[in-house]
């Protein structure tokens, strides 16, 4: 029987993950991770039940306090501000305490995946001042192997404008910060396709879109994290989230003015199975 062209690509990128050991930008299983589908702007939904239930808590999360910075990413972005990263929600509260910011990352999202989130209610009458972009790796890491430089470039700057007109679509006063992708140390070919998208969507830098590129001060120039940056060659330490915290403070002051003594964002969401985790008893 000849397979379709789906199972095959399908069949492609499952090898390739287990042939190359790529690293996820993700706290969850691999086998929960939808592989990009072949249209790089259709959204695409987690089917997982971690992934589910996540989901309801960020639109409960939505509907809480107030909302004035809205970041949205996949695990880069998720650790950030999470209650299962103790450490770096400290680093979160310290920066960003009087700015009413909340986070919607989650782990493992590909762009279709966050496309799904934004268009399935998570920024439905929010109405942030700001929203901070941190997607795509998941696509550099999982996009299909036969396809040539070129086409993996076109196809995540595609995906990445999409975002792009969701958020101005939902929250049309908002200013966008779109971040550059981050470094990737787990397979050098990458840092060439993530090199060429950031030089792409520099481009749609305007009035309500602005661009910010952290990673000459993550990486040296061949991008490979400096001492401490990085705990796996793909996250942020929280060292490296107070170099992203150092590039996004004056723009949120340009922006938003000083931040206030009080902060009404609502309270931090983390990863459920992580809950149950501690929740659960250890067998002895």
């Amino acid at each position: 029987m000849i397979l379709s062209a789906a199972i095959r690509f399908a069949l492609l990128c499952s090898l390739c993950e287990a042939a190359t050991n790529t690293v996820v930008a993700s706290p969850i299983k691999a086998s929960s991770i939808k592989a990009p589908s072949v249209d790089p702007t259709a959204p695409v939904a987690r089917t997982d039940s971690n992934s589910r239930t996540a989901h309801d808590q960020l639109l409960e999360k939505a509907k809480k306090g107030r909302i004035d910075v809205y970041f949205v990413g996949d695990s880069i972005t998720r650790r950030w501000g999470a209650t299962d990263y103790p450490d770096f929600l400290v680093n979160w509260k310290r920066n960003f305490h009087g700015w009413n910011a909340a986070n919607f990352g989650w782990g493992g999202d590909t762009i279709q995946n966050i496309l799904w989130r934004l268009k399935n209610g998570e920024l439905d009458k929010v109405n942030p001042k700001v929203i901070v972009i941190m997607a795509g790796t998941n696509n550099v890491g999982t996009v299909d192997p036969t396809a040539d430089d070129e086409t993996k470039v076109a196809d995540i700057e595609k995906g990445l404008k999409a975002v792009l007109d969701v958020c101005h679509e939902k929250a049309p006063e908002a200013v966008v910060i779109l971040m550059g992708i981050t470094p990737r140390n787990d397979k050098q070919a990458f840092m060439t396709i993530i090199n060429k998208v950031n030089e792409r969507i520099e481009q749609f830098a305007g009035k309500r879109v602005r661009f910010l590129s952290i990673n000459d001060k993550l990486a040296d120039k061949e991008g490979k994290f400096l001492e401490g940056m990085s705990p796996d060659r793909l996250h942020l330490s929280a060292k490296g989230y107070q170099v992203w915290a150092d590039a996004l403070k004056p723009l949120f002051k340009e922006l938003l003015g000083p931040p206030g003594k009080d902060d009404l964002a609502p309270p931090p969401t983390g990863d459920p199975s992580a809950a149950d985790r501690t929740a659960t008893p250890t067998k002895k």
